[in-house]
């Protein structure tokens, strides 16, 4: 990092000051400062640090104090965005993990399929719920007692669910699973926003987003091979051990990322085991004065969720686009084991290999995608940046879900080849995985200082829209053929991505007029 003489701040903090708008190069400054307009020549010079080669002014400015985490060394930064990317994995992992043991839990409990089913859906609502309730303690005591503590209530929760002996006690053991594990989906965006700059949110949260939206696909495939050589019961004690590791894993390489920037006491931290112990239980953390209470951080979330800016991509959009992710995680297995595709479990578990290379290909071509967009409007603009910029990389991302979608019912309904099927299915990954990333960007770049409340927002709507599918999907394509329903939900995705554009349109008037809440950390 290098200091570099510019000109038209006040302080370090206003370095985003009006609705959002992002000075993230040095020329952009005599325009922040026409924007502004500020006249006092006293405050037209600071020092801001720079990006090494000088050119992106850093955001938000760190600080002298070596426990500050965006002064970390780049290897402990990318250590706890590891540890907190693989619970995110783990979070749709686990509860997509249960879908390809239905057939065998109904002879068990002598149920139909799509009643045994309905366990997930009590997992997929009680995610968001555990989302939001989950933002109050992480802005209290800390990432990562939050993180901690989802991992190991998780493993607690599936190991009842493996030992269960009744349909109902399992099927509550899966709902405090959904409940538990959803944290890593929503502090996620805070660890990424306390560690890195802004110019760097875009690939660390494609690194994220990658493992959360992965996660359905790659837990099912894992499940349904064990499936055969193992029980049910066995299954879920596999996933147990999982969670078991990422407790194991978060103990030894996770980190506290909360730095209380905006208040006055810091807490001067604890070494060796006993602060460790300390900063996992958020023992720590209940002895930080300065920190909101409980209430605030729950008032804020609700005052969050009416702006319409975030409402607008996280509701109508993200949740009626993400839904059918869940839908086909969920039904994919019903519709290819009768004939005339006649599925053995080995190849409906290598068949979700498919949205798992998509998911990749998404995270590539977002790599490199959101990068242009982001440096290609700041050349546009004199090195100012708008958070709506974000929202150019939902276009091809509509494209891909809709096309992918029409594909899928088409090749349903006309029995045609599986690999139209594995095609449209990774395109429709990619396309949920593009959209996943401009959205976090988005709303983080909106609400900054309230990153935790603005994703368990985007992460409620996700989940209620994975909630409700599971309920109608094969009763849908049952009544009405699988062309007519893909192709309604296509229309669908269609449809919604009109309140994107209106985001892109009066997004900055939004902002302006519906301004986020004092900073909380």
């Amino acid at each position: 990092m290098e200091e570099q003489q510019v000109s038209g701040l006040r302080s370090t903090e206003d370095i985003s000051g009006i609705a959002s708008t992002y000075i993230v190069s040095p020329n952009g400054l005599q325009r922040k400062r026409d924007i502004c307009q500020i006249e006092d020549p006293k405050e037209a010079a600071g020092h801001m640090q720079t990006s090494k080669d000088g050119k992106t002014i850093l955001i938000p400015q760190p600080s002298s104090d070596p426990m500050d985490p965006l002064n970390w060394s780049w290897s402990k930064k990318h250590c706890v965005l590891a540890t907190v990317s693989f619970a995110a994995l783990l979070c749709d992992w686990g509860i997509a993990w249960g879908t390809t043991v239905f057939q065998d839990q109904a002879v068990y409990w002598n149920m139909s399929v799509p009643a045994v089913a309905n366990s997930v859906s009590g997992a997929n609502f009680m995610q968001g719920v555990g989302g939001v309730l989950a933002v109050p303690l992480t802005q209290r005591y800390g990432r990562l007692p939050v993180l901690f503590w989802s991992q190991l209530l998780s493993c607690a929760a599936v190991i009842g669910a493996a030992l269960s002996p009744g349909y109902a006690g399992f099927a509550a053991a899966r709902t405090l699973q959904g409940f538990f594990n959803t944290a890593p989906q929503v502090i996620g965006l805070s660890m990424i926003h306390d560690m890195f700059f802004f110019h760097e949110h875009a690939r660390k949260i494609g690194i994220w987003g990658w493992c959360f939206v992965t996660g359905p696909y790659i837990g099912p495939m894992i499940s349904e091979l064990l499936n055969e050589r193992i029980s049910w019961r066995e299954n879920y004690g596999v996933l147990a051990g999982l969670y078991g590791l990422s407790t194991i894993i978060v103990f030894v390489f996770g980190r506290e990322t909360l730095f209380d920037r905006h208040c006055d006491f810091k807490s001067p931290g604890i070494g060796g085991l006993n602060g460790k112990l300390q900063d996992l239980t958020g023992i720590a953390g209940l002895y930080v004065n300065g920190r909101p209470t409980l209430w605030a951080g729950l008032r804020h979330t609700f005052s969050i969720s009416l702006r319409p800016h975030i409402f607008a991509v996280s509701a109508p959009y993200y949740m009626l686009t993400f839904m059918w992710s869940i839908g086909l995680v969920n039904t994919i297995g019903q519709f290819i084991t009768p004939p005339p595709y006649s599925f053995s479990n080995t190849a409906i578990a290598l068949l979700y290999l498919a949205p798992v290379i998509g998911s990749i290909t998404g995270d590539v071509w977002g790599h490199f995608f959101n990068d242009f967009l982001s440096n290609h409007y700041i050349r546009q603009n004199d090195g100012l940046y708008e958070p709506e910029a974000r929202l150019w990389a939902i276009w091809p991302a509509t494209i891909f879900a809709a096309g992918s979608l029409i594909l899928i019912g088409q090749v349903l309904q006309l029995q045609l080849s599986w690999v139209g099927l594995a095609f449209g299915w990774g395109m429709f990954s990619m396309a949920v995985l593009a959209a996943t990333v401009a959205i976090s960007a988005y709303v983080l770049d909106c609400f900054p200082h309230h990153a935790a409340q603005a994703s368990s927002i985007v992460n409620f709507w996700r989940t209620t829209g994975g909630f409700c599918v599971v309920y109608f999907q094969t009763k849908w394509v049952a009544r009405s053929g699988a062309a007519v329903t893909f192709g309604c939900q296509a229309a669908i995705c269609v449809f919604a991505f009109l309140f994107v554009v209106a985001a892109q349109i009066w997004g900055r008037h939004w902002r302006v007029r519906f301004p986020p809440p004092t900073a909380e950390n």
